[in-house]
């Protein structure tokens, strides 16, 4: 089930509420009563297979250019 993040704007409370796609847009109070507030967009990073899929697998150095710099 999609876990949605609020955030309230009476308190600044941030908070989690899981439910099913089809109920994404609904209201959620926050945990200490106010309804004021919002939902906050996430940002999820998803990767290939075992997360090095542009590399074939090979781990690489990092860095600005690879690790080649040495910065």
């Amino acid at each position: 089930m999609p876990r949605y993040e609020f955030r309230c704007r009476s308190c600044g409370d941030t908070f989690e509420v899981n439910r099913p796609m089809a109920e994404a847009d609904r209201p959620a109070p926050c945990p200490q009563g106010h309804a004021d507030t919002v939902k906050l967009l996430s940002t999820v990073a998803l990767t290939g297979r075992g997360g090095a899929a542009s590399t074939g697998g090979i781990p690489t150095g990092g860095g600005c250019c690879g690790g080649a710099c040495g910065c």
